[in-house]
């Protein structure tokens, strides 16, 4: 299941625009507890026929709770065509920043070149027809998929590493939310790429634009491991300091504030003040100031709500 997108209390979701209930922490966006919905564990085996999960010799056990095949699969899930990437409106409440599992997540807004690898992961039977993120009925047997900060709707090309297949999914749904797992695939999609028996494998994830199809993407060359590059300095938190500022997001872990700090430089480059990462009482703070007074930086708040369709409120510090 998936995060629900509520109204703006006063933002909207995100504890990158974190949650009502975190104002008395100071704090004033709203924080989207997730649904419950937990992909197919990784590791477990399962198997692409309606049977009830069996016990290998490894010791490993069937399907997560009661998830898995649908009790009368298709006889044709090799034959399920790839989604035909398209031009589509986004679903704005989907790409507010929200709050998952205690991570913080912010979309990106618009379609852009996206490439990445790791773990995909599916789900089933026990999420078949109930709600997407945003708002249709999840088909297990359609080529879809969920992501954590992708557009939606939005077309990916996913290859396993290891198999070297390839299909393209329209990403309609918000997960999984786990450091460890980079993207969730239908039921479909995971049968196609030989994910299923597994329950999870290693994937590159890149984005089509409309107009695109698999071919027009190059296969994935051998990559070294992913290597964690240091923080720009600029970037580094900094101490408070006094005065009238407006807070764009809240985050829990610097690495998140410190991208939403670079994409709001980039998307709000003629702020008048830069926008700055600071920690105050756990929190990574993206704020811009000072302002010389609060009618001034409501004034600011009411323009960047008009292009953002968030709105960041005034603090004092």
């Amino acid at each position: 299941m998936r995060p629900r997108f509520p109204s703006i209390v006063p933002l909207p979701a995100l504890c990158v625009l974190v949650a009502a209930g975190l104002l008395a922490a100071g704090c004033a966006s709203t924080e989207i507890g997730p649904n419950e919905r937990r992909p197919a564990a990784a590791g477990t085996p399962s198997g692409t026929k309606a049977a009830a999960p069996a016990t290998t010799a490894s010791g490993k056990g069937g399907y997560y709770l009661d998830d898995g095949p649908g009790a009368d699969p298709p006889p044709d899930l090799d034959s399920i065509p790839d989604a035909t990437p398209r031009a589509e409106p986004l679903h704005q409440a989907s790409l507010r920043p929200y709050s998952a599992l205690g991570q913080d997540y912010a979309p990106l807004t618009r379609l852009t070149p996206y490439k990445a690898r790791g773990v995909a992961t599916w789900y089933g039977r026990r999420y078949h027809g109930k709600p997407t993120s945003t708002g249709e009925r999840y088909d297990m047997y359609a080529m879809t998929a969920a992501h954590t900060i992708l557009p939606l709707p939005s077309y990916a090309k996913v290859t396993s590493l290891a198999s070297g297949k390839s299909v393209v999914v329209r990403i309609n749904d918000r997960g999984p939310f786990r450091k460890d797992r980079l993207i969730d695939l239908s039921y479909a999609a995971a049968h196609r790429l030989g994910l299923i028996n597994d329950g999870s494998g290693m994937v590159e994830v890149e984005t089509l634009l409309p107009g695109a199809s698999a071919l027009t993407v190059a296969d994935p060359e051998p990559a070294p491991p992913p290597v964690r590059v240091q923080s720009d300095p600029a970037l580094t938190p900094l101490p408070p300091t006094n005065g009238i500022f407006l807070q764009l997001g809240a985050f829990s872990e610097p690495g998140n504030a410190e991208d939403f700090a670079r994409k709001m430089r980039t998307e709000l480059s003629d702020l008048p003040h830069p926008v700055t990462v600071v920690s105050v009482s756990g929190l990574y703070r993206v704020q811009s100031g000072p302002f010389p007074d609060r009618n001034t930086a409501r004034g600011e708040a009411e323009r960047v709500a008009s292009r953002l369709g968030s709105r960041p409120f005034v603090t004092v510090r």
